[in-house]
């Protein structure tokens, strides 16, 4: 560290339990006055080790200790910030009628080979070159930003989202789970970003990343997963850039577990670099495929780690071994304008409208813990409440139960942000997927009449767990799973 920055570092140590830190008045004390703008931009540098955020008139504080709140509201559109960001970039690279002529046509091939190439591969044989970046910001980029803010409203609830957070993006992309992290931390948060993106993609990031605020310090790693050096809990170790990585309070791997060879391995490396008290979210696309491979990953890595959401394990010492297929879904976001130009700017004889628009927000999601902790922990009692491992015995009779809601309503019904997917069969009653943790094979709740004793099931949300009394058990050949019918007998609550 030169003599200058020792000195700024030095008085700042010292000014931060006094009062607020002016670059000015630090000047004054640094040997050969330094001009502020100087000062300022050395403790803009040392910022996230001195735990200093930047307030608008241009002092330096310290970040608060206050968790950070969680959504209190659905997201409704992506920002025009970053919207606009991106539509200069695109006017940059393709010209300012990107959306149209050959330009137009070559990203709606792109976005079409890679929605066909990812459903195939799940990723693994998608090159991300310039073009293909561009086109995956376009269509993805809205709904990535809002699943993750969703998901860690997880950690939130809990207080268990800190402001002053150090974070790592595996897979980073082009950006939409960095942004939408940024967006859920208030002002007054202190965010240190280091992503890891080695593919063009992180060209689009860090253009992205210029539109957050001033306490966001952000670094992209140009390289992979596997080459990245993880500090975890020895120390730190430096990568080729000279930066010494550490423990994270969050590591995020969002939508690349399944484009990896060993995603499982990853993922073991990803967990040990998170803090003690810190947290690792995985989110993953709602189709099958990826979902099913995200909760099988989860369970395999659940001898280093704890489940905190949304899966539960109500029973000690079990595990579930079903397909594990489960995924949220929250309401649409707004069209954003550059969806609109490149889908209205297609032939009608060549696209369906609403081809290139993707407002959907639907993804599966595990947030695993090293403490222990777990957004619902409850320990059952044999005696009290059916154990879905033992469903067999009670086909045909009525059980008391307790499990978590694990799915919006899969019947196509409109209820409960009801999602097109089914998983339980052609009933068009809501039907929601449910687990306790201990199953080996698929459970869903069928509601087939609603009263004001079971609405509950209705109102819960996704993870919430319910007690359900006097549910009929029957068994569906045709699905290969259970039902659990409630009707006009059953009584169900939500539980804290």
């Amino acid at each position: 560290m030169s003599d200058q920055r020792e000195a700024v570092v030095s008085n700042a140590k010292y000014l931060r339990n006094v009062r607020p830190i002016d670059p000015e008045e630090i000047s004054d004390y640094v040997e050969n006055q330094p001009h502020p703008a100087v000062v300022r931009q050395l403790l803009r540098e040392e910022a996230p080790s001195l735990g200093l955020i930047e307030r608008e008139d241009g002092t330096f504080v310290p970040v608060e200790d206050d968790p950070v709140a969680p959504l209190r509201r659905p997201i409704e559109r992506f920002p025009d910030r970053y919207a606009n960001q991106l539509e200069e970039l695109l006017a940059d690279r393709y010209g300012p009628n990107w959306h149209d002529g050959a330009s137009g046509d070559l990203l709606r091939s792109v976005i079409r080979r890679v929605k066909s190439e990812y459903l195939r591969s799940q990723g693994k044989s998608v090159d991300y070159d310039e073009d293909v970046a561009a086109g995956y910001a376009i269509y993805h980029l809205p709904g990535y930003y809002a699943a993750v803010q969703y998901a860690l409203s997880d950690l939130a609830e809990r207080g268990l989202l800190g402001r002053e957070l150090r974070v790592l993006d595996v897979g980073a992309g082009v950006g939409g789970p960095a942004l939408g992290l940024c967006d859920l931390l208030p002002e007054d948060a202190l965010l240190e970003y280091h992503a890891v993106e080695p593919s063009a993609a992180a060209d689009v990031l860090e253009t992205l990343l210029t539109e957050t605020g001033r306490n966001v310090h952000s670094t992209v790693h140009r390289t992979t997963v596997e080459s990245f050096e993880f500090g975890g809990s020895a120390g730190g170790s430096e990568d080729g850039d000279g930066d010494t990585h550490s423990e994270y309070d969050l590591v995020l791997l969002a939508n690349v577990l399944s484009e990896l060879d060993d995603p499982e391995t990853v993922l073991r490396s990803c967990l040990e670099a998170v803090a003690d008290d810190g947290a690792l979210l995985a989110l993953a696309p709602a189709d099958r495929e990826t979902s099913i491979q995200l909760r099988e990953l989860e369970r395999a890595v659940e001898s280093d780690a704890t489940i905190y959401s949304p899966a539960v394990r109500l029973w000690a010492g079990e595990t579930p071994s079903d397909r594990g297929w489960s995924f949220d879904v929250r309401p649409d976001l707004a069209v954003p304008p550059f969806q609109r130009r490149l889908d209205e700017a297609a032939g009608d004889d060549e696209h369906d409208p609403g081809e290139f628009v993707n407002v959907d927000v639907q993804f599966s999601y595990s947030i695993l813990r090293r403490d222990g902790a777990r957004r619902i922990d409850v320990d059952l009692d044999t005696d009290r409440w059916a154990k879905m491992a033992e469903m067999e015995r009670h086909v045909t009779n009525r059980v008391d139960l307790v499990a978590a809601k694990f799915s919006r309503s899969l019947s196509g019904d409109g209820n409960d942000g009801g999602s097109t997917a089914r998983a339980g069969g052609s009933d068009p009653n809501p039907l929601f997927k449910i687990s306790d943790g201990s199953e080996a094979v698929d459970h869903y709740a069928v509601l087939t009449n609603e009263t004001a004793l079971n609405r509950p099931l209705l109102e819960a949300d996704y993870g919430d767990l319910c007690s359900f009394e006097q549910a009929l058990v029957l068994w569906n050949d045709d699905e290969e799973a259970y039902n659990l019918v409630v009707d006009e007998e059953t009584v169900v609550d939500r539980l804290a």
